[in-house]
């Protein structure tokens, strides 16, 4: 017993001298190589650096995942505190490997009251998870090996004329949520600020985060008390601070996982100091949309300016339908190879 506890002890000297000064780059997802010396070309290593390596790529795994979900059991105790206990949980919702580590999202953005305000709201739950299943193959087919995963990307605050917000029917909302649920989908819930405060106008939504399947979403076009006269706006040091109260509420509530948080930019001003937005929190994930509709080349154009921002490197994109009721379309609209082909590819694909 004495050996083994002095090999131990041995394997963890070993594994301390192996990490090193590139520990905390490694937590941090850095790429910064570890390299050995061997002044004899045919010299093997102890078997502890094999073992220390091993342990040294899972970290560097797990910390350069763009969104890391709970474990199996944490989403089972989420659920149970939810009244959720007998509620299925797809897999990809609570598995140990990040959620867009090897899956992409396909949404349907909308207001279900909302005829006017994308497809959501035109077509039933059972109506719109029929369409995203054909939606998702013609993705699967073009992915490279990637699975779908299904969402709804719903407006929970609407902006209203002078800036007042208009909140979704509490009922309508959670309706919503249990289906994607049991549906082995996730959810946004977009907040378009209006004359508010950013930080203040995410608090509002941060409840629903008791639902492992809920993610968050900010839009500056609407901050604004002119709605459809002026493109309203978000600052950076704002981006940074509701990041920082959504993380502490994750972690003051013990809810299990990592979550997104979406903003949309189609212009310049949406978010100033851009350059200045941090995504470095370990329980939020920020997602940079590029929203707006129009031709091929000016969606490329405003999705190449979106790519400048390599400080928010997880990106989306948000295509608009030819559909009636719909105030822009995308014409011709891109087709999934191509929107695939975009540069960087985005992880979560948005259908208005």
């Amino acid at each position: 017993m004495r050996a083994l506890v002095c090999l131990g002890a041995f394997f963890l000297t070993v594994c301390y001298t192996v990490f090193g000064e590139d520990a905390e780059i490694a937590a941090r997802g850095g790429s910064k190589p570890i390299a050995y010396n061997f002044s004899n070309e045919e010299a093997k290593p102890f078997p502890g650096v094999y073992y220390a390596d091993a342990v040294k790529n899972i970290m560097i795994k797990d910390a350069q995942a763009p969104f890391g979900a709970a474990t199996k059991e944490e989403a089972a105790a989420a659920l149970e505190g939810a009244g959720e206990k007998e509620k299925p949980v797809d897999e990809r919702l609570y598995s140990a490997n990040a959620l867009l580590l090897e899956n992409d999202v396909l949404a349907f953005y909308g207001q279900p009251s909302s005829k006017n305000m994308g497809i959501l709201g035109r077509h039933s739950k059972e109506e719109l998870l029929e369409r995203l299943n054909t939606f998702a193959a013609d993705y699967e087919a073009v992915s490279g090996g990637r699975s779908i995963v299904k969402a709804f990307h719903i407006i929970y605050g609407t902006c209203w004329p002078e800036g007042e917000i208009g909140i979704i029917n509490k009922k309508v909302l959670q309706e919503y949520i249990d289906f994607a649920l049991e549906n082995n989908m996730i959810v946004f819930l977009d907040h378009q600020i209006g004359k508010y405060d950013p930080v203040k106008s995410l608090e509002a939504m941060l409840p629903y985060l008791k639902h492992p399947n809920v993610h968050l979403a900010l839009d500056p076009e609407w901050r604004t008390t002119k709605p459809m006269v002026e493109i309203g706006s978000v600052n950076a040091e704002e981006l940074n601070a509701a990041q920082q109260v959504m993380q502490d509420y994750i972690i003051k509530n013990k809810i299990p996982g990592e979550r997104m948080l979406m903003v949309h930019q189609f212009n310049y001003v949406m978010i100033k100091n851009r350059s200045r937005v941090k995504t470095e929190l370990e329980k939020v994930r920020l997602l940079l949309c590029m929203d707006g509709h129009g031709s091929p080349e000016k969606k490329r154009g405003t999705y190449a300016f979106n790519a400048e921002a390599t400080n928010i490197p997880l990106k989306a994109f948000k295509l608009f339908l030819n559909e009636k009721g719909n105030t822009g379309v995308d014409s011709p609209l891109l087709t999934p190879k191509e929107v695939y082909e975009l540069n960087p590819r985005p992880y979560v694909i948005i259908y208005q």
